[in-house]
């Protein structure tokens, strides 16, 4: 067990290797972006490659969190590549990034999905990973991005579309889902006991088609303002 000492010594040991990381990510944010994006590139296949899956998600961790603070097209690409990666931790920190630039630079996100939509391959973790990293973002754009991963291929990815649909609730989606309502590809989704459960897409759409029904329904209960309810000042 540490001593005092030890710990004193492991605190400001941290305290510097804290501040070398933030003196490189200067010197890189200083690079011209096309030569940083080119090596941001080569370590992203390299930590794919690597054998020691711990180093690969540290790896691919910093890499995401370097690729937050870029613009443009390949950075949205790269971002989306390491949220398909096998190791969860780094899908996580490369999903948060890429909700962040959403944030900010919706466009230039909702191009990169579209790309990804058609250059990655059936069964690609980022798939179903992406309409819930949209799903937060307060554009309108987000739902005709759920349109089109209403139409794909990916079973996966229909389903977190499915259901990040129902989240947002706008009901203009409703005739994307109607399509979908004998679709017999199954999936599997985690039940209110956070237990897994199998699933036909088909099923998913019913229950999300009634959930847009009740909810239309509560709004034609809800009583009418009455006309001399408001207040002036």
């Amino acid at each position: 067990m540490a001593n005092g000492t030890e710990l004193d010594q492991s605190l400001t040991d941290l305290f510097e290797a804290e501040r070398r990381v933030r003196k490189l990510h200067e010197e890189l944010s200083d690079a011209p972006a096309e030569r940083l994006l080119d090596a941001v590139e080569r370590a992203i296949s390299g930590a794919f490659e690597h054998k020691d899956a711990d180093e690969s998600e540290l790896r691919l961790e910093r890499l995401a969190m370097v690729l937050g603070e870029l613009e443009g097209p390949r950075a949205v690409d790269l971002l989306i590549d390491i949220v398909a990666a096998p190791v969860p931790d780094a899908r996580t920190v490369a999903g948060e990034q890429l909700e962040g630039l959403a944030f900010e630079r919706f466009k230039e996100v909702a191009k990169g999905v579209e790309r990804a939509l058609k250059r990655l391959p059936v069964g690609s973790p980022a798939l179903p990973e992406l309409p819930y990293i949209l799903s937060e973002v307060p554009e309108p754009g987000v739902v005709k991005l759920l349109e089109l991963f209403l139409k794909h291929e990916d079973p996966d990815a229909v389903a977190a579309a499915i259901e990040v649909s129902v989240e947002i609730g706008d009901p203009s989606i409703v005739k994307h889902l109607e399509p979908l309502k004998d679709d017999k590809r199954v999936v599997e989704m985690s039940d209110e006991n956070d237990e897994s459960t199998e699933i036909t897409l088909g099923e998913l759409v019913v229950d999300a088609l009634d959930i847009f029904e009740g909810a239309d329904e509560d709004f034609d209960d809800a009583p009418a303002p009455s006309a001399g309810s408001s207040k002036k000042g």
